[in-house]
């Protein structure tokens, strides 16, 4: 028995480590991309606040499409993690470039969704001095929609293969170019034109580029997929390939977009509320977004542990990284949770100066460190299924979690009952807490009876000519 159990310790480190390296460089990436558009936010408010709300509305709008394609996206890195692990690298040069035709055709679509946003601005009530600007900063900023994706085909590509640097080093290249380029082209530097929110989408729009240009050149000129010739060629889009990835991705794209908007809608409800829950909601869901970076980057590492321990047809494997996983996410939302709950005060007067914001951001931060540990485990519970390739029910959840439980609780709550924006934070515990109570059923029910076997590694097809 001490054997056995030294040698469960043993395995239990083995993966912790193995897990922790892979998502390290993620959660920075994660935490790069939350950094461009807190510069986007700072510069824009600094300008002044007619830019920052303009801004502030056209990246929601953004956010919604943008969520989608990448939902997508994320098809390619179980796939090709569990190629990588079922020893079939020979596949993932073919599968990579049939993402990329996939890429293409979601950035004409996402270029003509920010292109054409008009009416929904006219149903979410934006005010009509806004409106203008709005459309002026989508419209630029639908230009850098094929670095977008293109960007996270690349991203699919190296996470697949554990290898997650990348993903921390042009995360920061992003963020870096798009300081700079912002501050030129919002305030109007070096002779050129003062261009407010539509310079903060020229400048968001050459930033995805540039991170798109700077990692295709680091992988076609690096040795690490020298073997895969990536760029060597490019074959026709080939159907059975494109909908593999499609059948995985799609939903992906409507858990994100779930999810997503679930937080939209609620902060356009709270906005009904005045300037001081606006405020004190901005606040709090800002710092809940960058803690639950954390788990997220954990989330994308299980994704690729998982997918490759399923490519190798490893159960016990598969089993061992989803839930060391989540006991590592246990861990690291213990410690947001308790810095919400014991410093709200300290945390919010960072962000404001005004007594009643600070008082009602405190209120609302306790409330976030009580669904610190649901959203910790419903990303990682649902990045663990990804690895499975087990994205429908998933999205059946969420869907159900989202918007049957979370939303209704939180309108009944905030305008029924009269709690305001602290009853839909409750609705948003709500739905966060049966999101992860029931992907975490069904992640063990998974893991335990090994359906994803018939998932695993399907073929791709010999590339055409």
């Amino acid at each position: 028995m001490s054997q056995i159990l030294a040698l469960d310790r043993a395995r239990f480190a083995r993966e912790v480590r193995a897990t922790v390296k892979l998502a390290l460089p993620l959660i920075a990436g994660q935490l790069s991309a939350v950094g461009m558009s807190a510069v986007d936010v700072a510069l824009a408010g600094h300008y002044n606040a007619h830019t920052l709300a303009a801004v502030a509305v056209g990246a929601n709008v953004w956010t919604l499409g943008l969520v989608s394609a990448i939902g997508v996206m994320m098809a390619l890195s179980p796939s090709v993690a569990q190629l990588d692990g079922a020893n079939r690298r020979g596949e993932i040069g073919p599968l990579f470039r049939q993402a990329l035709w996939l890429a293409a055709v979601l950035s004409v679509l996402l270029w003509f969704g920010a292109r054409h946003a008009g009416p929904l601005l006219r149903l979410i009530g934006v005010d009509p001095a806004l409106t203008g600007d709005v459309q002026a900063f989508l419209h630029a900023l639908s230009w850098g929609a094929p670095g977008l994706c293109g960007y996270f085909a690349l991203r699919g590509l190296c996470e697949g293969s554990s290898w997650t640097r990348p993903t921390m080093l042009f995360g920061l290249f992003g963020l870096m170019v798009l300081m700079p380029l912002d501050w030129i082209l919002i305030y109007g530097k070096f002779g050129l034109p003062a261009l407010g929110a539509r310079g903060s989408g020229i400048a968001n729009a050459l930033a995805l580029w540039l991170q798109l240009l700077a990692f295709a050149a680091y992988l076609k000129f690096g040795r690490r997929f020298r073997d895969l010739d990536l760029f060597a060629r490019m074959e026709r889009p080939d159907w059975h390939a494109i909908r593999h990835l499609l059948w995985i991705g799609v939903p992906m794209a409507v858990t994100l977009l779930m999810e997503a908007g679930l937080f939209v809608i609620s902060a356009l409800l709270i906005s009904r509320l005045g300037t001081v829950a606006i405020d004190g909601h901005q606040i709090a869901i800002n710092v809940a977004s960058v803690t639950f970076m954390v788990p997220l980057g954990l989330a994308l590492a299980v994704t690729v542990r998982v997918g490759n321990a399923a490519g190798r047809g490893d159960a016990a494997a598969v089993r061992w990284a989803g839930f060391v996983g989540i006991a590592l996410t246990l861990v690291t939302q213990s410690v947001s949770a308790t810095l919400m709950l014991t410093v709200p005060h300290a945390i919010a007067h960072v962000y404001s100066g005004d007594p009643r914001v600070i008082a009602l951001a405190a209120q609302l931060l306790i409330l976030a460190g009580i669904f610190q540990f649901s959203d910790g485990i419903q990303v990682v519970a649902n990045g663990a299924l990804r690895g499975l390739k087990d994205t429908r029910m998933p999205m059946l959840i969420t869907t159900f979690a989202y918007w049957v439980v979370g939303m209704p609780t939180g309108a009944w709550l905030a305008f029924g009952v009269g709690h305001g924006v602290r009853g839909m934070w409750m609705g948003l515990i709500a739905g966060l807490t049966a999101a992860a109570v029931l992907l975490f059923v069904r992640w063990a029910m998974q893991a335990r009876g090994e359906h994803w076997r018939r998932m695993a590694v399907v073929p791709v097809p010999p590339p055409l000519a």
